[in-house]
């Protein structure tokens, strides 16, 4: 990861990035770097017609009587609406522009006045998106020339001070670089065994008590559906769960499961092969949910959390579960499997019993790949959203808001309702899919039969936002981290302290 560090010098850093405001103004770091240069500042701002409009860049190479080999003028607009977004988007384009080519950047904040922040939360944001943006995953690739191999490593914020803040986006930014890295390695090297190794060795000296269930637990306790889907692979199943108590005793706990599907061929009913290699990130939501448990941990969030994450590969061999087969879950409700491609559900509904038996929780949002038809509607800008509560909805889009990991409240039927009725089963309690539409909303609907007690629960349908195909300001394209920050948010809003 990229160092953030805060100072009154740049020192010997590599780029120095300078702030413009709209019509051009200067600040004070800019227009002292100006008069070292001999007025070269100016002159370049002039002659690529540069006003400080909010997010144009332009470049200055070798600039006369600066150490800085590279220099970035980075436009904020008007000041009074340069906010927390704006800096740590500003914060990726530099990292991005600079990831290959500079070991170490300056950003200088002296004198910037009149933000819709304080200067220091805005210097915290600008180096929490140079951190995320400038994490990379080149760990297999053995034939990288020089100039295209990932140079960034330390962001320098000039006239700005550490603040709580800064330390908490930090531990953002690890627990969202452990989710990228654990949802990025290919299925050969993270399957069920070796993602709870992955995460054990990360997350117990942060003070996260582990549990581990394994085939022979899962079966005692009559986890029927998850164990149907891991019975075609030589790789057994897992059940992690991890738990954070930073608020003492034994309160109802949030409870996060994370579908765990390590590879996903889709079963007996299998995909077609093109674009089958990205089912590596099918564990999406347990790699959510194992980053979450990191960021709070490391911050040592006051509440007190369990993690859930229902870890399986869904294989096609000779003993893989069949389309037509009934299985009993651990609720005692049966599923007739329609399509064992629908392999998520199963697994997920298993974790939602086990999480509320065991922890009785208050409250439970589960994070899976569930489901193609959620991009069909939602593409890549939001994760679908589903929950039998509309207090939960209301703080988990205010949360999505406020950090960018956007939410899109979906319909949801009571049980019995007309969504509802698309997934009864003439042979057992219910079928895993329904027709061809809706598929995201009966897909919800299956997971709301195992919500018990009318706990409030939400079901986030991340297929769509956890692997984009294209980079975005805060992440290269591939895995993006998302719901590390929506999670975190919502917990400190309503759920520490």
């Amino acid at each position: 990861m990229t160092e953030v560090r805060f100072a009154t010098e740049a020192g010997d850093a590599a780029a120095l990035v300078l702030f413009v405001g709209a019509n051009g103004v200067l600040t004070a770091g800019a227009k002292a770097a100006d008069a070292a240069s001999g007025g070269q500042i100016g002159r370049a701002m002039k002659a690529a017609n540069f006003d400080g409009k909010a997010r144009k860049i332009i470049e200055i190479l070798a600039p006369a009587g600066l150490q800085a080999g590279r220099v970035l003028l980075v436009g904020i607009g008007e000041s009074s609406k340069a906010d927390a977004r704006l800096f740590e988007d500003l914060g990726g384009e530099v990292a991005a522009r600079l990831r290959t080519l500079a070991a170490s950047v300056a950003a200088d904040f002296t004198g910037i006045a009149d933000l819709a922040i304080s200067t220091d939360v805005a210097a915290a944001h600008f180096g929490h998106g140079v951190e995320l943006r400038s994490w990379n995953f080149d760990r297999y690739r053995t034939k990288q020339k020089d100039e295209q191999k990932a140079k960034l490593t330390q962001v320098t914020l000039v006239g700005a001070r550490a603040t709580p803040e800064s330390e908490h986006l930090g531990k953002i930014a690890a627990g969202i670089a452990f989710t990228k890295e654990l949802v990025s390695e290919p299925a050969n090297v993270i399957y069920p065994e070796s993602f709870v190794a992955r995460v054990r060795e990360k997350v117990e000296p942060l003070g996260i008590k582990v549990r581990v269930l394994d085939e022979a637990e899962m079966a005692q306790l009559g986890m029927g559906a998850l164990l149907g889907v891991a019975q075609g692979s030589a790789r057994p199943p897992r059940m992690l769960v991890l738990e954070w108590n930073g608020a003492g005793g034994d309160t109802a706990p949030v409870a996060l499961v994370g579908k765990g599907v390590t590879f996903d061929t889709g079963g007996i009913s299998i995909k077609p092969a093109a674009g089958m290699e990205d089912m590596k990130w099918d564990m999406g939501g347990a790699g959510l949910v194992a980053g979450v448990m990191v960021a709070l941990a490391g911050r040592k969030a006051k509440t007190r959390v369990v993690g859930v994450c229902g870890l399986v590969e869904n294989m096609p061999d000779g003993k893989a579960q069949r389309p037509g087969d009934v299985v009993r879950s651990m609720s005692g409700q049966t599923v007739e499997v329609i399509n064992t491609d629908a392999e998520g559900r199963l697994v997920l509904c298993d974790a939602l019993t086990f999480v509320q038996r065991e922890y009785k929780p208050k409250v439970i949002i589960d994070f899976a790949t569930l489901t193609g038809a959620i991009i069909v509607s939602l593409a890549h800008e939001y994760a679908g959203l589903f929950t039998n509560s509309d207090t939960l909805a209301e703080r988990l889009i205010a949360a999505g808001n406020a950090v960018n990991d956007k939410l899109w409240r979906q319909p949801l039927s009571e049980v019995g309702g007309h969504y509802d009725q698309m997934i009864d089963s003439p042979i057992a309690d219910m079928k895993n899919v329904g027709e061809r539409w809706g598929g995201s909303i009966t897909a919800a609907q299956f997971l709301q039969r195992f919500i018990e007690n009318d706990t409030p629960w939400a079901h986030v349908d991340i297929a769509g936002t956890v692997w984009r195909p294209k980079a975005g300001p805060l992440h290269d394209k591939g895995a993006t981290g998302y719901g590390i920050r929506l999670v975190d948010r919502l917990i400190a809003d309503h759920y520490e302290g």
